[in-house]
């Protein structure tokens, strides 16, 4: 009897996976050789994410990902480089896919992995505005910087919290605030920081996690205060711890 031919149809997948309106619907799954696979219900499928190098699995020209294509593209075509439309696509596919991987970390709480995704984002775009002759193209991935960041940050500073050191996910929190203060001022927009959505976020995660594990305020807030203050003594000792606490580091 002659086998019937085998299905390429998703239906029983779908039927039994819910997609959720409103929330990123996450599981592990286990490729045919074993190795670790990421999946994503999404409106109308499933979205299949290798969980290193780049989320599609492949390996542009045998590099790990596009942007390591093009940072040594870049070094061996030196002044002939250029980011053509081409290169832009690509840009724009790996941009998207880190994203969506990005979220299945979130989603699954492995915040390590997701702050890596994350800067692996912020170097590909901090290259495409250096290189862009297309200024509008640079901007329509500028704009997500400080949402980019944002997760960043909040991966970063949840991963400390995993690692027990509630001091260094509240110190985590503080540099971030400040590389979102220095995008806004960039931008000519420093009357919105203190009402931007993500910043708002950090603050109230910072003061959470100081109240939390009873944490009182930092070196640089006790600095910023004594100022404040003009006690220009105490602000001076506290200068130099801070940049003794830095020097450590």
């Amino acid at each position: 009897m002659p086998r019937s031919p085998r299905s390429n149809n998703i239906d029983r997948l779908l039927r039994d996976w819910a997609y959720e309106p409103g929330r990123p619907v996450v599981r592990r799954a286990v490729g045919e050789d074993g190795r670790e696979l990421l999946q994503m219900r999404v409106d109308m499928g499933v979205l299949q994410l290798e969980t290193t190098g780049r989320p599609d699995g492949e390996k542009p020209e045998g590099f790990p990902t596009y942007y390591d294509l093009l940072v040594s593209a870049a070094f061996q075509e030196g002044t002939e480089f250029a980011l053509n439309a081409e290169r832009q696509q690509e840009v724009d596919r790996e941009f998207v896919q880190f994203y969506h991987r990005r979220i299945c970390w979130l989603t699954l709480n492995e915040y390590e992995r997701a702050a890596e995704d994350a800067e692996h984002s912020l170097r590909l775009m901090d290259f495409s505005s250096a290189n862009a002759e297309d200024r509008d193209w640079a901007m329509l991935h500028e704009q997500y910087r400080p949402f980019v960041l944002f997760h960043k940050v909040q991966a970063t500073a949840l991963t400390r919290l995993q690692e027990d050191k509630p001091e260094a996910a509240v110190e985590v929190i503080g540099s971030g605030l400040q590389s979102l203060a220095a995008i806004f001022a960039q931008h000519g927009a420093e009357e919105h920081y203190d009402e931007d959505l993500f910043v708002v976020k950090l603050r109230e995660m910072q003061e959470s996690i100081k109240s939390q594990f009873h944490i009182g305020p930092s070196l640089a807030e006790q600095l910023a205060d004594a100022v404040a203050t003009e006690q220009y003594e105490l602000a001076a000792k506290l200068r130099d711890r801070l940049a003794r606490k830095v020097e450590r580091k």
